[in-house]
């Protein structure tokens, strides 16, 4: 076991984990496995339950300190928000997602975790979530909708600080079906740039994750 690139996560071989912070010891999210390491308590992150798992164990660079301020659409049930949850010690998560369903699962987690605010709403709406989001560091999107680069950049343009950074979770098949996965990511990829966005990395999921890619940007 050894610390990873990214502090708060831990790698050994092709596994990664996070540590389950004191009030959720012995707690799972999702049947993830526990293990005990150091007097700590780490959480296995599974790459074919999350795509931020798996694009981190296929190399993606990834700017998100412990005390980074997190704007994450599309927080659907907490899975991948509760390992972020774990990564920040002293930052805030502000999970936005629009099924009343899903919510209820993530409000769940967020009983034990207080540095997570969900809320239900729609990211095509950055505004109807002001009230409880500031700028934060970080944007996290993995959301199934045709216009998926313009969300992300609506959210950036009114949420992401200056030097700031974010990943979109990149849905080839939701873009548009009849292109190929490669088509539809350079076609995202263009449409960021063209609003003066940095791309930094672009890594696709296989095998974790068919036709879906990590696409880390910074403003």
């Amino acid at each position: 076991m050894k610390i990873s690139k990214i502090k708060g996560i831990y790698r050994e071989g092709k596994k990664i984990f996070t540590e389950n912070p004191k009030p959720c010891k012995g707690i799972k999210v999702y049947n993830e496995k526990l293990v005990k390491y150091k007097n700590k308590e780490l959480r296995s992150w599974n790459p074919y339950r999350s795509k931020f798992a798996a694009a981190i164990l296929k190399g993606l660079s990834v700017k998100l300190l412990p005390n980074s301020n997190v704007l994450y659409l599309g927080a659907s049930t907490g899975t991948t928000v509760s390992h972020i949850s774990d990564i920040l010690k002293e930052g805030t998560i502000y999970a936005i997602e629009n099924s009343p369903f899903s919510l209820k699962a993530l409000l769940s987690i967020c009983s034990k975790r207080s540095n997570i605010i969900p809320f239900l709403g729609d990211a095509n709406h950055p505004d109807r979530y002001s009230s409880i989001t500031p700028q934060v560091d970080f944007i996290y999107q993995d959301i199934s909708q045709r216009n998926q680069a313009e969300i992300f950049f609506k959210n950036i343009e009114r949420y992401l600080k200056v030097k700031g950074s974010g990943i979109l979770m990149i849905k080839a098949r939701s873009i548009d079906i009849s292109l190929k996965p490669k088509k539809a990511y350079e076609q995202v990829c263009n449409e960021l740039e063209k609003n003066g966005l940095k791309i930094n990395e672009l890594i696709e999921l296989s095998p974790y994750e068919k036709d879906h890619a990590a696409l880390s940007i910074s403003n």
